[in-house]
């Protein structure tokens, strides 16, 4: 059973079996969004079946030589309407079956991020029809499946227009060390020593949580996996049709970056806030628009 069904408002499932009912009724009722030809004739086919607004459980298979679908992988997914453009980009097939990772190399913290591509088919298909492609925006969300909510911290009150300069700088910056540049490194290497020797001479006084405003890093073995902490500019409750939980939409900033969080609202510690800041654990997932390059 997936992990991430949680986050979408079903706690209570137990088992594969007890999950067959949801899968079976995106099949029977006829909940396809996409199909693709692939090897020998075989055609692919998904199918998502929508719990609540934007999100749901997808299921993609395959038909038998007697028309029986059968099912290869399913997941749940959550759909965004705020896309990050992107310059580069691009994605990588999972080894054990043919779906992808989307790859962001001019993602906002300064990361490379890694995250489940959502719309696998269209991506297989380009790639079947030998169209060169290009990813042109992403839309992120995360799933979580336990969360606190930690309180903001003070702010100073600084020049909107000395701010965005300063983003564009360590934008430059990161830029030219990514190509090379030997002047840019030791910048960037010189502005970490000089935070880090802040940060221990505060954190002897001050908590961890008010120095940190914000973070976004890599966690455990999985790629697409990554601890956040982020302000939460807005938030939605939603319920799932099928077990009537609340499930939270959550839209965070997290360095820069911009996406939402789903999580079942029984696994958040804590009263969620706009302006309250969100910590945990997330299995970011993304769709792509791709553009067609001139062939």
């Amino acid at each position: 059973m997936h992990k991430f069904l949680r986050s979408i408002g079903f706690s209570a499932l137990q088992n594969d079996r007890e999950t067959e009912f949801y899968l079976d009724r995106a099949i029977h009722e006829k909940y396809r969004t996409a199909f693709v030809a692939a090897e020998s004739g075989r055609v692919v086919e998904q199918y998502q079946l929508p719990v609540a607004p934007s999100m749901g459980i997808t299921v993609v298979g395959h038909r038998d030589p007697d028309g029986v679908f059968v099912r290869d992988y399913y997941f749940p997914y959550m759909h965004s309407y705020e896309g990050a453009r992107t310059e580069e980009a691009g994605i990588e097939r999972h080894t054990e079956r043919e779906t992808y990772a989307g790859i962001m190399e001019d993602f906002s913290s300064g990361i490379t991020l890694i995250f489940y591509l959502c719309n696998s088919l269209e991506a297989r298909q380009l790639k079947r029809m030998n169209v060169p492609i290009k990813p042109k925006q992403v839309f992120l969300t995360g799933m979580a499946v336990e969360g606190k909510i930690i309180l903001p911290i003070e702010k100073r009150v600084e020049d909107e227009d000395v701010f965005q300069q300063r983003k564009r700088e360590q934008k430059r910056l990161f830029d030219a060390a990514r190509a090379g540049d030997e002047d840019a490194i030791e910048t960037l290497t010189e502005t970490d020593m000089h935070i880090m020797s802040e940060i221990n001479r505060r954190i002897e006084e001050e908590d961890l949580y008010s120095l940190v405003e914000s973070s976004f890093m890599p966690t455990g073995v999985e790629c697409d996996q990554y601890a956040i902490l982020g302000e939460i500019i807005s938030l939605r409750i939603k319920s799932n049709v099928y077990t009537q939980e609340n499930v939270l939409d959550l839209k965070v900033q997290c360095n820069d970056a911009i996406f939402h969080v789903c999580m079942n609202e029984k696994d958040l510690l804590g009263v969620p806030a706009i302006g309250r800041r969100f910590k945990g654990t997330v299995w970011m997932q993304g769709e792509m628009e791709f553009l067609e390059e001139n062939k």
